[in-house]
């Protein structure tokens, strides 16, 4: 099929959004090729359709689990046949998936980066008959990003097992250097290509508020904006407050965050997206991989630390092209609370190692030992038990990951997965010598299609409701079933994973880049920095601020962010200024005015304008103060 019949048939579109055919068809060159695309612009279709238009299977590596299991279970539900592997799954269900994506007829294999070089995954990839290797937020590759990831460095090693396949990376945002270092990282040809749309919206109007009572100025917005809207906070602890005072003022809200359990996040996401719950209050787990297009406000409740995840999360707003509104709230000291958060986010080299060393012993694992190993972890619970301060451990395992020494997934969830190890020989032989276990044999492979060549997700609710049996009574037989070697029975996880990617180092040979550590907060400073100067902005378009933060100039105002209508609202023409003139001259020809006195005649705009006026005329000497705050001729 040609890529518009690709895109009609799965997707259901007769035409592409702005860039993406371009950009498939450069993939479909041969050509190696990065493309931004802002949040929502349709980037997983970019290499989705062109996998889809060759023989082959699609390598896919992306770093969040939630959103592959996402994209899985949505191409999926298009009748695409798809597989992930990422931390956490076991040696026999991957191999199970590598097999089938090399015999049958999958086409896309989503990979989280710390898999690449598995002894397993090396031994399989040359089976693959790999088509495209596809880089998603490809900005993690970057130590000059907002989230780097040294995992991702592992991609180009793969450049040379797969020759004449092209890369495409894409991602919602990266400024000029980061674009230049993801090209250089992942050795791109000399005829790459590069698509950067313009960071442009529109139809989005950007506003910054200095309030007393950002409570207050919520409920005012939401009161004056009608429709779905995202509410941002930092801390799961405000996202539960704000939800309820929203709730108590008639505001049909909910919160959402990674503390909840996979069901909750999965319910509350969807009541959400149906319409079911107008507002989503929430921190920055809630809305990767979510394309609704209705959202007419976002609202920051809490700062945002940079530029980039400002300007993603505010563009989920507005995604149908109708006007939307990204607002950002700020008031007190909070611009300097958020300089001051550099040295919680980049704590001490040595409080890192301290808390490596007290994690390792937490865990147990001997020195020399521990790569490829998952361990579920309690955060507060291990950051009590050791006495450290609980941000102090997470931005410490964000620099232990950044090291490349461990991968920590706050979000993980594995549902329970079931796999038959056995003949059907051996299965009759069990349901014989075992009749209390053969209703749920049963029950399994009449409700799992393939359950024999690939682990199959089950439910056991739904299974317990199938089978008319307690659930419990269906999780005990399970684990039976799995100790006689019949089924490879895998329960459900939904807890904090942590992935040890090399073996515990010894004492004596500890080492860590502290000179690129020492970058990295310089470039966050820096990042935190123009997050400040954004929100301080009092004349400049902030659409155009952002497109020169990310060196992609706009070329002209947006007209509708505070800053544009307050600046069309001062704007005084001739008549007007000549009315104001006259005014302010027969006010003060009898004798000077003071001028709270003066300016007390205009209301509203009109006394802005006045002020403007007033300026003007002591600039050229038109009026003159006497020292004392009053103005005359």
């Amino acid at each position: 099929m040609s890529i518009h019949q690709i895109l009609k048939q799965y997707w259901g579109y007769d035409q592409f959004r702005p860039f993406q055919e371009e950009i498939i068809q450069s993939v479909l060159e041969g050509k190696d090729t990065l493309a931004l695309l802002p949040t929502g612009g349709g980037k997983s279709v970019c290499y989705q359709v062109p996998a889809l238009a060759r023989d082959g299977l699609c390598l896919v590596v992306s770093p969040l689990i939630a959103l592959i299991k996402d994209q899985v279970e949505n191409l999926k539900q298009k009748g695409i046949p798809a597989l992930a592997i990422y931390s956490g799954m076991h040696f026999i269900e991957i191999r199970k998936i590598l097999q089938n994506g090399s015999n049958g007829p999958f086409k896309f294999l989503y990979v989280s980066p710390e898999r690449l070089e598995t002894a397993l995954f090396q031994e399989y990839l040359p089976a693959l008959h790999i088509n495209l290797l596809a880089v998603d937020e490809a900005h993690c590759i970057s130590q000059w990003g907002y989230d780097f990831r040294p995992t991702y460095l592992r991609i180009a090693n793969l450049r040379e097992q797969l020759p004449g396949v092209p890369v495409l990376a894409v991602t919602a945002s990266a400024t000029r250097t980061v674009q230049d270092d993801i090209i250089t990282q992942l050795q791109f040809a000399g005829d790459h290509r590069r698509f950067e749309p313009s960071f442009e919206r529109p139809n989005l109007s950007y506003s910054v508020f200095q309030v007393a009572s950002k409570q207050q100025k919520l409920l005012e917005i939401l009161k004056n904006v009608a429709g779905t809207s995202i509410v941002y906070c930092k801390s799961r602890k405000r996202t539960k407050e704000v939800a309820e005072l929203l709730n108590r003022n008639g505001i049909q809200s909910d919160h959402y965050h990674a503390g909840l359990t996979h069901e909750e996040r999965s319910k509350r996401q969807d009541n959400w997206f149906r319409n079911k719950t107008r507002v989503m209050v929430c921190t920055n787990a809630f809305g990767m991989g979510i394309d609704k297009p209705d959202v007419r406000t976002v609202v920051h409740f809490d700062l945002p630390d940079c530029i980039e995840n400002y300007y993603q999360e505010a563009g989920r707003a507005g995604r149908d092209g109708k006007r939307a509104y990204a607002v950002l709230l700020t008031g007190g000291r909070e611009t300097d609370e958020l300089v001051q958060q550099t040295g919680i986010r980049y704590p001490e080299p040595e409080e890192i190692k301290s808390i490596y060393i007290g994690l390792m012993n937490h865990l147990q694992v001997a020195a020399g030992t521990g790569e490829g190993q998952s361990f579920d972890l309690d955060l507060a619970g291990f950051a009590s038990l050791f006495k450290f301060n609980l941000l102090q451990v997470t931005y410490a395992l964000k620099a232990l990951e950044q090291e490349g020494l461990v991968s920590f997934n706050e979000m993980f969830f594995k549902p329970s997965t079931v796999v038959f190890n056995a003949t059907r020989e051996m299965i009759d032989d069990t349901g014989n010598m075992y009749p209390g276990l053969d209703y749920l044999i049963k029950g399994l492979l009449r409700s799992y299609e393939g359950i024999f060549d690939f682990p199959a997700t089950i439910n056991e609710n739904r299974l317990s409701s199938f089978l008319q049996t307690d659930a419990g009574i269906i999780r005990n037989d399970l684990n039976k079933l799995h100790e006689l070697g019949i089924i490879d029975y895998n329960a459900q996880k939904d807890s904090p994973q942590i992935l040890l990617l090399k073996n515990r180092m010894y004492a004596d040979s500890y080492s860590f880049n502290i000179a690129g550590y020492r970058n990295r907060k310089a470039a966050y400073e820096k990042r935190v920095a123009a997050m400040i100067s954004y929100i301080e902005l009092d004349s400049e378009c902030r659409s155009r601020y952002i497109g020169r933060y990310f060196d992609a100039p706009v070329d002209r105002s947006c007209g509708i962010c505070d800053n544009c209508i307050n600046k069309k609202e001062v704007e005084i023409s001739t008549d007007e200024f000549e009315a104001i003139s006259a005014k302010i001259y027969q006010l003060v020809q009898p004798a000077p005015v003071p001028v709270q006195s003066l300016i007390s005649n205009w209301k509203g705009k009109s006394r802005i304008r006045a002020w403007k006026v007033i300026d003007f005329l002591v600039g050229e000497n038109k009026l003159k103060t006497d020292g004392k705050g009053s103005i005359g001729v």
